[in-house]
């Protein structure tokens, strides 16, 4: 059969190729969104299971349920003018070795805790770094992503902006750098810089040491501002993947499914569309743009294409460690009526916050949505953020006895987190999904089941989306500006920015801009 027709093929739904290619369908580019999985989202996609409703990945949202918002994915919803119902939420729980507490975003509360925990000179401590920040939040949020492309056309996007970035030229070369060297210079409670190792490490899959000054900067101007709430959509993960995808599908968008890519075909030096399983083609006229990994997207180019050279470098570039997950569902009755939806647990401040198994993640949705759990029940994800180790499943047989009693082992971590926010957990739960870096692997295409590059802030830079052959973009956690929800949304639409007309990008700043 001949080739279908578009004008850009995108290869993966994630949150990234999602958003890109809302935008470009929103622009009146001809999209096709080729997904190798039979859901959409990648590591945000929503599944049911016996009336349960979970999210496979991000539990954690701020900064999407208002506009004019600094959070990329809230510019990229406004754009393509598409919304979802979110629940606000301003406090979860922790269970850290100095005690049980619940905490809450902006600064006074937690300063409460602070004085609790740690005496005044903690308070004055975070005061003092609250008071460093402010300027250096100021400047992260200056620049809108949604006026960022990488071409020359930056300088009539960027321009508008010039007067708010030249107040913040002093503090712009530091937000490149490693929040560590800002850490260093005001901080040495032992408690403060635990949690901000934590912040850092959930922020970017690495310690202060390694994530950058302008990630941490713009958690500070969104989470400990006046009045901040958190926000979760309601319907969960799913919801916000529906309504990216009614971007797409309002203005003529095609979503394809179980279509998985085996190659992006390339002809004098310009990338031409993409083969797919089962030997269909896609021709795409304008250009091909991977959501997959930097690894899973070397893998799709022919041999010879890439200058070798930068293949060594981008098949070299070091992998944060995987999850282990539990998803589960559980009776309700007879649990606290205050139960929050969030708890984070750390078992040992000494071993360091990246160490397997020592921090972990509770997510209880259903308290803010009950929708997603039968009536009486609760719908739980519980999860080890990065830190679980490939290489103690690489090579494991999925259908052994070994995998399903590691399976077990691994797990007992979480169970027993879970056991500090809800003793009798195992007596109560009814549905339990238990997931590995394998699961990671195989479902969602993800290159050893990894969370995304661990690139050290102050060492390298993500890469933008551009790659050596004409024609071929990226986007997704493995290009500028890197890892977690923000960041990939940011690079979906720069991605997409870079193929607009200069004039009609213009144009849509004044929908984001405020």
């Amino acid at each position: 059969m001949p080739p279908e027709q578009t004008d850009v093929v995108i290869i993966g739904s994630g949150i990234g190729g999602l958003c890109c290619a809302a935008l470009l369908a929103h622009y009146g580019f001809q999209v096709t969104v080729c997904e190798s999985h039979t859901l959409l989202g990648g590591a945000a996609h929503g599944f049911e299971r016996e009336g349960y409703r979970f999210d496979s990945g991000p539990s954690l949202y701020s900064g999407l349920s208002y506009s004019p918002s600094p959070n990329p994915l809230r510019q990229v919803l406004d754009i393509i003018g598409e919304d979802l119902a979110w629940a606000n939420y301003d406090t979860w729980g922790c269970r850290f070795p100095e005690g049980d507490f619940e905490t809450a975003v902006g600064a006074d509360q937690f300063c409460e805790i602070l004085q609790k925990l740690r005496g005044e000179s903690a308070v004055a401590e975070w005061r003092e770094l609250q008071r460093v920040m402010k300027p250096l939040a100021s400047a992260a949020i200056a620049l809108p992503t949604a006026a960022v492309r990488f071409d020359w056309g930056a300088l009539r996007t960027v321009g508008p902006f010039a007067p708010q970035l030249f107040k913040h030229a002093a503090s712009a070369p530091k937000l490149a750098g490693p929040f560590s060297r800002i850490m260093d210079g005001v901080v040495t409670d032992p408690f403060i810089r635990n949690w901000l190792d934590m912040l850092c490490f959930l922020l970017s899959g690495l310690p202060a040491s390694g994530t950058s000054t302008a990630e941490v900067a713009f958690m500070f101007a969104d989470w400990y501002r006046p009045g901040v709430q958190l926000d979760y959509p309601i319907g969960g993960s799913a919801a916000l993947v529906a309504a990216l995808t009614r971007g797409i599908t309002k203005h003529g968008g095609r979503i394809k499914t179980g279509a998985h890519v085996t190659q992006i075909n390339t002809q004098d030096g310009q990338a031409t569309g993409v083969r797919l399983r089962g030997g269909g083609l896609i021709h795409a006229s304008q250009a091909v743009i991977s959501n997959a990994s930097i690894w899973d997207t070397l893998k799709l180019i022919p041999a010879g294409v890439l200058p070798q050279k930068f293949t060594d470098k981008r098949q070299a570039t070091p992998t944060c460690e995987s999850f282990m997950h539990l998803h589960l569902g559980i009776e309700a009755q007879g649990l606290p009526a205050d139960l929050a939806c969030h708890y984070i647990v750390v078992n040992d401040w000494e071993k360091g916050i990246t160490a397997p198994q020592n921090l972990i993640l509770i997510s209880i949705p259903s308290v803010l949505d009950p929708d997603l759990a039968p009536p009486g029940k609760h719908t739980l994800h519980v999860y080890t953020p990065g830190s679980e180790p490939y290489d103690l499943w690489q090579g494991m047989d999925r259908s052994s006895a070994a995998y399903a009693e590691q399976k077990q082992s691994r797990s007992e971590a979480m169970w027993q987190a879970l056991e500090r926010v809800i003793p009798d957990i195992r007596q109560r739960t009814e549905l339990n999904l238990t997931g590995t870096p394998l699961t990671h692997e195989r479902y969602l295409r993800r290159y050893q089941g990894s969370y995304g590059p661990a690139i050290a802030a102050g060492k390298a830079l993500f890469p933008g989306p551009k790659m050596p052959i004409a024609g071929l973009l990226c986007c997704g956690d493995s290009t500028f500006p890197g890892i977690g929800l923000p960041a990939v949304a940011a690079s979906g639409m720069i991605a997409a920015h870079s193929l607009v007309p200069v004039d009609l990008h213009r144009q849509t700043l004044k929908s984001v801009a405020g």
